[in-house]
């Protein structure tokens, strides 16, 4: 398949499968002469495995140790890779965990009032956005 076959199958642009070539996520096909780069169906699952794990939170840079072979990276490296990534979730998810609480807290603060000149927010605007966005109970 050619190049736009296959980034319509892997779900992203032309451009995007250049990107990887150049950072070395894909290898570059032989061009035949004459003819155009064919793209086989390993290539569109690369790409799909690339596209997770980004949003699983990996880095191109980490993502490139993650493709490695085992004779270049070991399993034990990828595994103490993936233990980080959970690890640095975990904390962001505490993170958010905390700020949803805060901003449930001042919510609530803000709809016990009586008028929006009272609220802790003590902006018009924001009381009317959080109003808009969390439609009093």
């Amino acid at each position: 398949m050619n190049i736009g076959r296959a980034a319509k199958l892997a779900g992203v642009n032309v451009e995007t499968i250049r990107y990887y070539q150049r950072r070395g996520l894909v290898a570059v096909p032989v061009k035949p002469l004459g003819s155009h780069r064919h793209y086989s169906q390993d290539v569109v699952e690369r790409i799909r495995f690339i596209k997770q794990a980004q949003a699983w939170g990996f880095s191109l840079d980490e993502i490139i140790l993650l493709l490695q072979p085992p004779q270049v990276v070991q399993c034990v490296q990828v595994q103490e890779l993936v233990q980080e990534k959970i690890q640095v979730l975990r904390s962001r998810m505490r993170d958010l965990s905390r700020m949803v609480r805060g901003l449930e807290s001042l919510l609530e603060e803000c709809r016990g009032q009586p008028s929006c000149a009272q609220c802790p927010l003590r902006a018009y605007a924001c009381c009317r956005t959080l109003n808009i966005l969390v439609p009093p109970a």
